[in-house]
């Protein structure tokens, strides 16, 4: 099986290794982490998960060993690796990136605990009864994807006034996909705005869109999130850059990398309190005793270095908004 680590480490797999083997004879815990995009992407916030799993008394690679599966934007991959995950006999499952995942463990086992990060209601998904009262092996953190979509429209007509062609780039793949839709079309038509949603799942899709956007004219764009986008960053980045299209994206290192503005839920947050989550499973709490978490912080960037590129002047109440602005 490609695209997986089964114990990795981030800058220290050769010292994993005896943890591992001790794990797996039952002596310390083994947390299976599964996602749908990949450690190079997720570095910044799987530190914070270990932090918030130290803050409750657990440490990886010395009382907790952590199988970490990463599927890197391959939905397709993700049963397969779940059930290699559950092969590892982990005492909770950890799952990031999506829905997807979610799915995908739940399907792999019905008895191990599971901790959930996805984007929309958890109740509607299917997987909890209720928020308070989760029942069955499952909780975690609902990131409320579909709020910070239309707060994007919002942050992005405040940045490009002038712009009357707006377009939302969507993966249909995502299990998402149907309500990420209806929530721009929705928050557009709330400011009397149009916006055009074209789909891309593959880079020839990518292709075709951007080309799509120059022939209509397109002068402002939302990217809805997904893990396949966050693979094709830099490419997205430069692609609105030549066409000279302000856009906002839906993580913060999408403005780190030359984009105009990100917002989105905060993921070292998130990531935080699902390894709380975790380490107070591996303490013997019940999934079913553990409300969801919803996401409570938001996090704006903005590039003044784009936004000068792109003629475009940024309004102050957004700048006071702003958690980091880059110069």
């Amino acid at each position: 099986m490609r695209r997986r680590d089964f114990i990795t480490l981030i800058g220290g797999a050769a010292t994993g290794w005896p943890l591992v083997a001790r794990a797996q004879q039952g002596s310390v815990p083994i947390i299976g982490f599964l996602s749908s995009l990949s450690a190079a992407a997720l570095s910044g916030p799987i530190t914070a998960f270990r932090q918030g799993l130290g803050s409750v008394g657990y440490e990886d690679r010395k009382n907790v060993a952590i199988a970490f599966q990463w599927a890197e934007g391959d939905y397709d991959l993700l049963p397969a690796l779940a059930a290699e995950l559950v092969k590892q006999r982990p005492a909770v499952i950890v799952t990031v990136g999506g829905d997807p995942p979610a799915f995908a463990a739940k399907a792999a086992s019905s008895t191990i605990p599971l901790v959930f990060m996805v984007g929309q209601d958890p109740v509607k998904l299917g997987l909890v009864t209720s928020l308070s009262r989760p029942g069955g092996n499952a909780t975690g953190v609902n990131l409320l994807v579909t709020e910070t979509e239309s707060k994007r429209v919002e942050i992005l007509k405040q940045l490009a006034p002038g712009a009357s062609n707006l377009a939302a780039l969507i993966n249909p793949k995502n299990a998402d996909a149907e309500l990420q839709s209806s929530a721009v079309k929705a928050a557009a038509q709330a400011i009397g705005q149009q916006i055009e949603v074209i789909g891309a799942s593959t880079d020839l899709d990518l292709e075709n869109a951007f080309a799509r956007f120059t022939l209509s004219n397109i002068n402002g764009l939302l990217l809805l999130a997904d893990p396949f986008f966050v693979y094709r960053r830099q490419r997205i980045i430069a692609e609105a850059a030549q066409r000279h299209i302000p856009a906002v994206y839906f993580l913060r290192e999408f403005a780190e990398s030359g984009g105009l503005a990100s917002y989105g839920t905060s993921l070292a947050d998130a990531y935080r309190q699902a390894g709380i989550y975790a380490g107070k499973i591996l303490g013997g709490t019940k999934p079913a005793e553990l409300p969801v978490i919803q996401a409570a912080k938001f996090e704006l960037v903005i590039n003044l270095k784009t936004a000068k590129a792109l003629g475009l002047a940024v309004p102050e109440n957004l700048l006071a908004l702003a958690e980091q602005v880059i110069e």
